[in-house]
């Protein structure tokens, strides 16, 4: 039986509107556009200056929701098949959860918060779709992502096509615009060049910006700059010379609202916050190398398109992995890990990972965060050696891994504090606060991070290879060649008990 075409259909509330995204998702995983629709919803203003989405605020977005759902009846598109996603304002809300309850009980759709590690990858995504092959520099040279909303601005530096790090910084357009509403033009200018110093700073400890050779802006703001003073890259992307984005910039900084909409075609609620955030990416863009600013037609809701329509695409989801071990090894670099070390290690834990499989019952992507976990697990030396499982869960904890959630961190912060001492017990506060099936989780990825730790205890990698034979109750690690396992062996005596009251397998190594 074939399958059919699906009518699918992502709803986002933003912090200055709601908008929405129609499509149609082929059997193959392509997808096509079909409908378009936006309302303002003054969301971000409550939120920004209150705390809290106001009565008002509430009944206008369920309002605008209700249409949207009967809109979207007319095209057949059952609630199955409706996503509905919010950003920064809400993540912000302090009655956030009151918001999507009282959305689910009055539209009977449930709004999923994104948070802003998760906006970074779904704006990954759509980036990465829409430059298709047009754009190898993006590949081959270091390269920067921006999207700019109204209550955070997510950053995303690449290495030569390599995730170093992303950022979700609490720089946005309605916050500026807060701050700034009583100001000059020169006290606006002054306030956005102050506040992208202190990012810079922040941004260059990961990647030097000033080796950036590829500025990229996602975002509502971007097709109008291209528009306006750009040419196609593609079907789906812009692209304008650096002069010509920095000119353009320049001219619309006078442009009162009226003028924005009225010279560039956009409605109220799109101009009042069009400035502040062309202003930021010009600052931003000055201080690259870039020559070419790229401007996707895209937002985070193509990037939710793009989940729905591949669902586990397995070349997708390797390319994904990488991305996340790629920015996990950053994360490590900046904090002096031994990587040699921490690489074997994560090599000797997916060969036994893999000679596990029947024991563990872990997935795909539970393989990945052990690999990451892995790569992090000595972190904490650089604070001190004394205690650094304990140090490295702290720095973890307090961190951000390109990719993974905010419940995926904690995880891995208990897999790197329980990889020596110890083992896990409820007791531990952080342990204890995880649900049971990760608390098991932490269980399995901890016992076989201490074996493969042990293996190269001399951080020495020895090892190059071991083969896993099960005899019993006894697990064999043959290595390769002749030689000296002594510290190997004082090595699993004193890690591997953990490994045998989880897997039952007693370590033997020959």
């Amino acid at each position: 039986m074939e399958s059919k075409n699906r009518l699918v259909a992502v709803l986002e509330i933003g912090s200055t509107g709601i908008r929405l995204l129609v499509a149609e998702i082929f059997p193959d995983g392509r997808w096509q556009t079909l409908d378009r629709a936006g309302k303002p919803a003054a969301l971000g203003r409550d939120v920004f200056t209150t705390g809290q989405v106001s009565r008002e605020s509430f009944l206008e977005c369920i309002s605008v929701i209700k249409n949207f759902r009967e809109f979207l009846r007319g095209w057949e598109i059952s609630d199955a098949n409706i996503r509905v996603i919010a950003t920064s304002a809400l993540r912000a809300a302090r009655n956030r959860d009151i918001f999507t309850d009282r959305v689910r009980h009055e539209t009977g759709l449930m709004p999923v918060i994104v948070e802003g590690i998760e906006e970074n990858r779904l704006i990954y995504m759509a980036v990465r779709y829409a430059l298709k092959n047009d754009l190898p520099m993006f590949w081959r040279a270091n390269s920067m992502i921006l999207e700019m909303g109204g209550g955070s601005t997510e950053i995303m530096l690449l290495r030569r096509g390599q995730m170093v790090a992303a950022h979700s910084l609490k720089l946005g357009t309605l916050l500026i615009d807060k701050a700034l509403r009583t100001g000059s033009f020169k006290v606006q200018e002054r306030y956005i060049t102050e506040s992208i110093r202190n990012a810079s700073e922040q941004l260059n400890s990961d990647l030097d910006l000033a080796h950036v050779r590829t500025f990229v802006i996602a975002g509502p703001h971007a097709p109008i700059a291209a528009e306006q003073v750009g040419a196609n890259l593609n079907e789906h992307c812009g692209i304008i010379t650096r002069e010509a984005f920095i000119e353009f910039v320049r001219k619309i900084q006078s442009y009162s609202v009226e003028e924005c909409m009225e010279k560039l075609r956009m409605p109220f609620w799109e101009a009042e916050i069009f400035i502040p955030g062309m202003m930021v990416y010009k600052l931003l863009l000055e201080r690259t190398a870039s020559a070419h600013v790229v401007m996707p037609k895209i937002s985070i809701r193509e990037g939710m398109m793009i989940d729905l329509a591949r669902g586990v695409d397995p070349e997708l989801q390797e390319e994904f992995f990488s991305q996340i071990l790629a920015s996990a090894v950053n994360l490590g670099r900046k904090y002096h890990i031994d990587e040699p070390h921490c690489r074997h290690v994560s090599l000797l834990c997916m060969i036994l990972f893999d000679a596990l499989t029947l024991e563990h019952g872990m997935n795909l992507r539970q393989r990945m965060l052990l690999e990451t976990a892995a790569m992090v697990h000595e972190i904490g030396m650089f604070i001190k050696g004394s205690g650094h499982n304990l140090h490295g869960q702290y720095i973890i904890t307090n961190s951000e891994i390109f990719g993974l959630k905010r419940e995926e961190m904690d995880i891995i912060g208990n897999v790197v504090r329980y990889h020596r001492g110890k083992s896990p017990a409820v007791e531990d506060a952080d342990y204890g606060a995880l649900d049971r099936g990760d608390r098991i989780l932490v269980l399995k990825m901890a016992a076989i991070i201490r074996v493969a730790d042990a293996l190269d205890r001399g951080h020495s990698q020895q090892i190059q290879q071991i083969t896993v034979e099960k005899r019993g109750e006894t697990m064999v690690l043959r290595t390769d060649g002749n030689r000296d396992l002594s510290l190997e062996l004082i090595g699993i005596e004193e890690k591997g008990g953990l490994f045998q009251d989880v897997f039952g397998y007693k370590i033997m190594v020959s």
